[in-house]
């Protein structure tokens, strides 16, 4: 074998090596990645497993479902791994498209876009939407209501997480089995300062769909210095689906009359 064969063979064996290195450092940093999950306090971790797990609920990429109103049904459909939305109503249909937020509506529509995106789905995925990156835990002295005291954990987000990241939430759950039963939650659209005024939603009434455990109702009440006294009003949410499959990009699509709005 000659010099000049030798050493291209030894060329090749050396870019062979680096070659299985690099695929070996690139598989160990996408194992590394997949393994990297947020580390839950124990008692998130109790109520998400009651859920249905976060692990099962991360998996999926779609939802929708129907809100019942007495001028009609409101329909939504969210894009769960980026919060894409759509939503139509008998007076208007908005979305956000990942990009800009647009609406199309008639002159009975005062709400407005920026605020509404992902307001009930929020409140409607508890307790999945509160495992999302960004967010402190902390736990506060148990909501007592009608001779029942329910822990709770007070939820808080980093700078620069959403649009409203000094809104707070408080789960509480039954101490035993870790199912969700109220949320305590302040809105702070905007505002540079945090409110003091919290709206309480019970969680009472739950079916089980593809494994995970969401509401079928939820029930707003009155509140007296901030704690629940009784029954304001109740939404019930209908034909609620769950896929592992995204929405085409066309859901989120401004629709030819609507709008942009400004954020």
């Amino acid at each position: 074998m000659t010099s000049l064969l030798r050493l291209s063979l030894f060329a090749i064996l050396l870019i062979l090596v680096a070659c299985q290195s690099k695929e070996s450092d690139k598989g160990g940093a996408t194992a590394a990645k997949k393994m990297k999950a947020i580390d839950y306090p124990a008692v998130m971790d109790k109520i998400f497993d009651h859920h249905g797990g976060v692990d099962l609920w991360k998996k999926q990429k779609a939802m929708s479902y129907a809100i019942a109103k007495e001028g009609g049904d409101e329909k939504q459909w969210i894009d769960l791994q980026d919060r894409r939305e759509r939503i139509e109503a008998f007076n208007f249909t908005m979305g956000y498209d990942g990009t800009d937020y647009w609406v199309e509506a008639d002159s009975t529509y005062k709400g407005n876009p920026v605020f509404n995106k992902n307001l009930m789905f929020y409140f409607y995925a508890m307790p999945f939407v509160v495992a999302d990156e960004g967010i402190m835990y902390e736990n506060v002295p148990a909501l007592e209501f009608e001779g029942t005291s329910y822990p709770g954990v007070r939820i808080s987000y980093n700078s620069g997480v959403g649009v409203s990241p000094k809104d707070e939430y408080f789960v509480h759950y039954n101490a035993d089995s870790g199912q969700m039963e109220w949320l305590g939650y302040t809105v702070t659209f905007r505002s540079q300062e945090k409110s003091q005024r919290i709206s309480w939603i019970r969680y009472n009434d739950w079916q089980t769909i593809d494994g995970l455990v969401l509401p079928n109702s939820l029930s707003w009440y009155k509140t007296e210095e901030n704690k629940p006294i009784e029954l304001r009003n109740t939404r019930v949410f209908e034909n609620v689906t769950l896929s592992e499959d995204s929405f085409d990009d066309s859901k989120f699509m401004k629709t030819e009359g609507a709008t942009i709005v400004e954020q």
